[in-house]
């Protein structure tokens, strides 16, 4: 079975907001359908955290080196691409491009094995995993009418991140979180992100040092991206100092990326995402990588339901990954799908058992949110 025809739809329309300080618009695409299709008819699906534009682009390179590959070897084929495209810039557009390609092949292997794709990872280790809902901090107010109703629908953990957390001063931080604790209990579990990643982000090794000591009266389960992406250093020495644990991880892309994080135990938790990083194949090394360094693994893949899907997949087969991002109030989430998301009386997701990633797409959906129509054919 071989590699025929790769297409792409960006998702547009309904992009939500992202608390960056140069916000998107509805219109922006930052979210990537990938499909690919075999000379057989099998067809796997993949997301790729990156604009049609680029990913488009990016394929121009990437194709004559995938048309024609064998559809049964997901990480073979995966590795060639990575190996004969570093020098064009590893981690950028082409590093995200492949990671949607390598969805699809390990969508498309399960398929035709007529086997859930954590099962091929090694086996699946639960059924069902907690998913936390994510939301922008606003104002106490909204969002705590946010949290409310979210802890009506079901949803038993939570992460506030982005807004004006970090970016005010010390009295709306705490206000922000003693706000969120309010609205969800104290039986429920709840996250913090500062967003480091944002452009020319401040905050410094002292003040994630403080905040983590606020963060602990709170009884906040992790402080994540407290610090710039590349703060080896003081991600270190926060990680040392830190009451809660410390997460980050989210930007980097392959394992290389990662070796001197997790070897240095700059994190307590990582959060590869599997829409950027490399894929399904780059993320179990990942994986694989951070337990033997005793480094939890929580997959970040929340941006489009088919990151969903394979953040589920993966947490079936790594200890770990108890829980995946769910991202509240996205269309490209909740709206994409032929089976609507669906929490349990627990507030867990049930992990599919379908071949592949265990997921559809609706195709009339996808036409609404990118103009493309039978993409999926």
């Amino acid at each position: 079975m071989k590699i025929a025809h790769v297409e792409i739809a960006g998702l547009r329309g309904a992009t939500p907001k992202g608390g960056w300080s140069t916000e998107l618009e509805p219109d922006n695409v930052v979210h990537t359908l990938l499909v690919l299709k075999t000379d057989e008819g099998v067809v796997g699906v993949g997301s790729i955290f990156t604009s049609d534009s680029l990913v488009r682009s990016s394929l121009e390179v990437l194709k004559p080196l995938l048309i024609g590959e064998t559809a049964l070897e997901p990480e073979r084929v995966s590795e060639k691409l990575h190996q004969n495209t570093f020098w064009l810039g590893r981690g950028g557009a082409i590093t995200h491009t492949i990671s949607g390609i390598d969805t699809a092949l390990w969508d498309v292997f399960g398929k035709i094995t007529g086997q859930p794709v954590g099962r091929l990872l090694g086996g699946r280790l639960r059924e069902k995993v907690m998913p936390y809902a994510s939301l922008l901090m606003e104002e106490p107010r909204s969002m705590t009418e946010k949290l409310l109703s979210l802890r009506s629908q079901g949803f038993r953990a939570f992460k506030i991140g982005w807004g004006t957390f970090g970016r005010i001063d010390a009295a709306n931080d705490e206000l922000l979180v003693k706000s969120a604790r309010a609205a969800i209990g104290d039986e429920c579990f709840l996250a913090v992100d500062a967003g480091g990643s944002d452009a020319y982000w401040r905050g410094n090794l002292n003040w994630a040092i403080n905040t983590s000591k606020m963060l602990k009266e709170y009884d906040v389960g992790w402080f994540e991206e407290a610090l710039r992406p590349d703060d080896l250093e003081d991600f270190r020495q926060l990680r040392i100092q830190s009451p809660v644990p410390i997460a980050g991880g989210e930007v980097l892309t392959r394992r290389q990326s990662f070796t001197p994080f997790l070897t240095t135990r700059a994190f307590d938790l990582v959060q590869p995402d599997v829409t950027k990083v490399g894929g399904i194949s780059e993320f179990r090394r990942i994986a694989n990588m951070a337990d033997e360094f005793g480094v939890r693994v929580i997959p970040h893949g929340w941006n489009t339901a088919i990151g969903l899907a394979v953040d589920l997949q993966l947490s079936s087969a790594i200890l770990s990954a108890d829980k995946v991002e769910y991202c509240t109030g996205s269309a490209y989430v909740d709206d994409i799908s032929e089976t609507p998301w669906q929490l349990d009386g627990d507030g867990l997701l049930k992990i599919p058992t379908q071949p592949g990633i265990g997921f559809s797409l609706d195709p009339e959906k996808v036409e609404k949110y990118s103009g493309v129509r039978g993409i999926l054919n």
